[in-house]
């Protein structure tokens, strides 16, 4: 039910020869093309670079080759007129920028720690700039591998370094929450890219305490045995502890770059009705609340992020988590609050003959901008992912764009 399932007609150029630069310029000035002063609205799009999903496209490319890819990608942006790239670039514990905390991310040349020759974060946020582009820079706090061997690490990697700091679930390697030199470790990784480069947000997505793997334990009871003995129950430490992550980070981007956003993507269903009558009409099978110990409606709420982009990942009247019916409920949850709703969208299913009759429709997408467009909480949607932007495979976002993207927006501040 995460935009981690990945699954995978182009669609033609909207803007032709130097229309794209066009665009791009009247994004940034605020104005169309006729002078009328353009909507504020967030129109983006993630650019996943765990497992190579979506840039660059393998490892090992050459220098010159993963920038020409992730330019593209930025075009490919302009084109379809969106105005955010939200880029991953601490996908596992490592860096897509030259960090003093962290190894180079493998997913550049097949090795972590190898320098790629090249700055790919800073190239980002300079050519996205240079389009009328927003860049959010995503980051992981907690995963440190997609696998459960420590050896494949790097010896100099932190995680090596401090083995008391690790965590093994799921056949994965996680950094524990419950340690506080660990929170106080991943938010110093984190903000030496808010303090080396003009991003335009911060951006965690939906993995804070890892997700549910039956018939496993996180084994988390040497941290609750020190630290959680002010609280009645684990579940409620453990939500201490990625309340204490949540406002320390947006304390710490505030401080070192105050025009710089806070922004938090996590799964759609925050509690079912059926657990909290403050939850949504929903039967979903994880809960961030319980499961991932994440109070995503208390950040609203209190204030703490500036924007909030649930993953809405379900067609209008799915029975377990209905689009049309987590939409209100999130509008009515940032009602009142500073803090900003954007939604996300499963572009990824659009065209993918493995998901239910819906995501086969080319209008099914476009659907759930009209809908959203009746709660003005809604301040725009953000889509998953960048290759299925690119590709477009039955016409989805092309049929967005016709419907709903005919001028430039500025995304909203």
């Amino acid at each position: 039910m995460s935009r981690r399932a990945f699954a995978v007609t182009a669609l033609s150029a909207l803007v032709a020869g130097g229309g794209a630069v066009a665009a791009g310029a009247a994004t940034a000035e605020g104005t169309d093309k006729g002078g009328r002063r353009a909507p504020r609205q967030m129109r983006g799009m993630w650019v996943a670079t765990v497992a190579n999903r979506d840039w660059p496209s393998k490892q090992r490319l050459t220098a010159d080759e993963q920038c020409a890819e992730l330019i593209a990608h930025l075009d490919t942006a302009v084109e379809r007129r969106l105005n955010t790239v939200i880029l991953q670039v601490r996908p596992t514990a490592d860096a897509l920028w030259p960090s003093p905390y962290e190894p180079w991310s493998q997913v550049l040349t097949g090795t972590q720690g190898e320098d790629p020759g090249w700055d790919p974060l800073g190239t980002a946020v300079e050519e996205a700039h240079d389009r009328g582009l927003e860049l959010h820079a995503w980051f992981n706090p907690y995963r440190i591998a997609n696998h459960a061997d420590p050896t494949r690490l790097i010896d100099s990697h932190p995680a090596r370094e401090n083995p008391d700091w690790v965590v093994t679930y799921g056949g994965k390697l996680y950094y524990n929450p419950g340690l506080p030199e660990v929170r106080a470790f991943v938010q110093q990784a984190m903000l030496d890219a808010v303090e080396k480069y003009p991003v335009d947000a911060v951006h965690f997505d939906d993995y804070f305490y890892p997700y549910p793997v039956a018939g496993q334990t996180f084994d988390d009871s040497d941290a609750y045995d020190r630290y959680g003995g002010d609280f009645a129950t684990r579940a409620d430490w453990r939500r201490d502890n990625i309340d204490r992550l949540v406002r320390e980070m947006a304390d710490g981007i505030r401080r070192i770059r105050p025009s710089t956003q806070f922004g938090i993507s996590p799964f759609g269903v925050w509690r079912n009705s059926a657990t909290d009558p403050l939850g949504s009409d929903t039967r979903a099978g994880v809960q961030t609340y319980d499961d991932l110990y994440a109070d995503t409606r208390m950040w609203v709420r209190e204030g703490w992020i500036d924007y909030i982009c649930p993953q809405l990942y379900w067609n209008i009247g799915f029975a377990a988590a209905d689009y049309a019916k987590l939409v209100p409920w999130w509008a009515k949850v940032t009602r009142g609050s500073r803090t900003k709703l954007y939604l996300g969208e499963a572009l990824y299913k659009a065209g993918d003959p493995a998901q239910p009759a819906a995501w086969q429709d080319v209008a099914e997408l476009s659907r759930h901008l009209s809908l959203a467009e009746e709660h003005p909480e809604a301040r725009g949607h953000v889509f998953f992912a960048a290759k299925d932007v690119a590709a477009d495979r039955n016409g989805a976002m092309a049929r967005v764009v016709a419907d709903h993207y005919a001028r430039p927006a500025k995304p909203p501040r």
